[in-house]
């Protein structure tokens, strides 16, 4: 093996796991070049076998690595391979790399601790960056893996190692875009001067020119924390004009949505954009107890039932489960997500128990609601097309950035789609809140003028709930 590198050039060694997250992996470090163990290739042929998104991943890293060493010999392969050999991935993402890629081609040898612990694979990688790091001392060589322990257990043994940071949507989430603006108090006298205002079937607009503009994003929530409880929409962004439109208020019951009304700021912003058929994708942020769900079943069914604008509304979820799984569940597809869907089920009983009802009423009132409300699996969602439906992913801070995108491209013409989640209660392994595929969408369609996203900031639940989310 003949492994010779640019002076600033760096080796990186390959986990397993890295390419099981992200099999364009390989392609990701520009002009550096990637040594994969062979005890790699080893698990990664034991994983390659079923229908889960490792699997397939596994799958579509082998064919990269296949098509690499099509057409080679062995002095191709001991000098390395040129990674710009691949051109496009499947999926049309560019894949420009041009550094190279080598293969263990022979045994090679470290001493580890007698007492290192872990299993053996974990340790033939450790012993390659070992072995690696003593032979080719004037190469930086770096383990890039998904599992911290592992990086741990290099870090003992005076290595270096890092996570993989390709697929991180930002690097800080304190970055992430909140959805809302807070104007100062005095920014119609300083901003001000160049604004239209009219009004358009009972809606208020503003035409504003600033250079203020430029720092906004379409369908981003401004207030002023004032008495003048002023709250816009930015409806449209063009350089340093703007067009807002008057946020309606649905904190009062006399303007409620299917019986429930926002009982803060966020809430209410919610509200004017999943009721909005003009905004095809919404996503919501915020811990236990804001509301997200309630709102958007709220909603959903007022554009279902009420206005018509939906045929069906479509609830699903990742099924990760926090504690030991319970096992096989028997029944229908629909039964068999039931026990994954009592948040939404108990928010839907309590938007199907309206005031004044009996109790033959409630009973008739939760028949209807269920007819319009399915409940489907991720599992059976790729190839398929949803037309005029009302889709809400629940718990979507456990999706990766490549499920996300297997959801959205389910949208047929006249489908809205809401992403829930809460970044602080990601169970997914190796997803962390900067490479969740929910961080990952608020940031793409933060431009687009036919998406919205808002954090929710304040409990609603209960007291207790509020205490337990600040101080547990």
């Amino acid at each position: 093996m003949n492994i010779q590198t640019m002076p600033d050039n760096k080796l990186f060694v390959l986990d397993t796991n890295v390419l099981m997250h992200d099999p364009a992996a390989i392609f990701r470090f520009q002009e550096h070049d990637i040594f994969i163990p062979m005890v790699v290739l080893e698990e990664l042929d034991h994983g390659k076998k079923g229908l889960t998104d490792v699997a397939r991943n596994v799958r579509q890293a082998s064919r990269f690595l296949d098509e690499l060493i099509r057409d080679t010999n062995q002095q191709t392969l001991n000098d390395g391979l040129p990674l710009s050999r691949i051109e496009h991935s499947p999926n049309g993402d560019n894949l420009n790399s041009s550094g190279r890629l080598y293969f263990q081609t022979s045994a090679m040898t470290a001493l580890l601790p007698d007492s290192m612990p872990g299993n053996l694979a974990d340790n033939s990688i450790l012993s390659v960056v070992l072995a690696l790091t003593s032979k080719f001392p004037h190469i930086k060589v770096i383990l890039v893996s998904k599992d911290i322990n592992m990086r741990i257990k290099a870090a003992t043994l005076a290595l270096t190692a890092e996570d993989y940071h390709n697929d991180q949507a930002l690097e800080d989430i304190d970055l992430l875009y909140s959805g809302a603006t807070a104007l100062e108090d005095d920014f119609w006298e300083n901003h001000g001067t160049q604004m239209d205002s009219w009004q358009e079937k009972d809606r208020t607009f503003y035409r504003l020119e600033d250079p203020l503009v430029s720092e906004w994003y379409p369908n981003q929530y401004l207030y002023m924390d004032n008495d003048s409880n002023f709250e816009a929409i930015v409806r449209r962004c063009d350089g340093e004009t703007a067009i807002l439109e008057l946020a309606r208020d649905y904190r009062s019951k006399h303007n409620s949505v299917w019986g429930i009304y926002a009982k803060n700021r966020e809430q209410n912003f919610a509200l004017n954009v999943l009721l909005d058929p003009e905004i095809d994708f919404v996503t919501l942020l915020g811990t236990a107890g804001t509301g997200k769900t309630l709102i958007a079943l709220a909603a959903g069914l007022t554009m279902t039932l009420e206005k018509k604008i939906y045929n069906e509304i479509i609830m699903t979820r990742e099924t990760v489960p926090i504690g030991e799984d319970i096992g096989f569940l028997p029944g229908t597809e629909e039964e068999k997500m039931a026990p994954w869907m009592g948040a939404l089920m108990d928010n839907l009983e309590l938007l199907g128990s309206r005031s004044g009802q009996n109790e033959w009423e409630q009973g008739a009132t939760k028949n209807i609601l269920m007819n319009r409300v399915k409940i489907r699996s991720l599992n059976f969602m790729r190839g398929r097309t949803f037309l005029n439906r009302f889709l809400i992913i629940d718990e979507a801070q456990n999706l990766t950035s490549k499920q996300m995108k297997t959801l959205i491209t389910r949208a047929g013409p006249g489908t809205k789609i809401i992403c829930i989640g809460n970044l602080s209660q990601i169970d997914t392994p190796y997803l962390t809140a900067t490479t969740s595929g929910l961080t990952y969408v608020v940031d793409r369609f933060k431009h687009w003028p036919y998406g919205a996203h808002i954090t929710l900031r304040r409990g609603e639940r209960s007291r207790l709930a509020d205490y337990a989310s600040e101080n547990l």
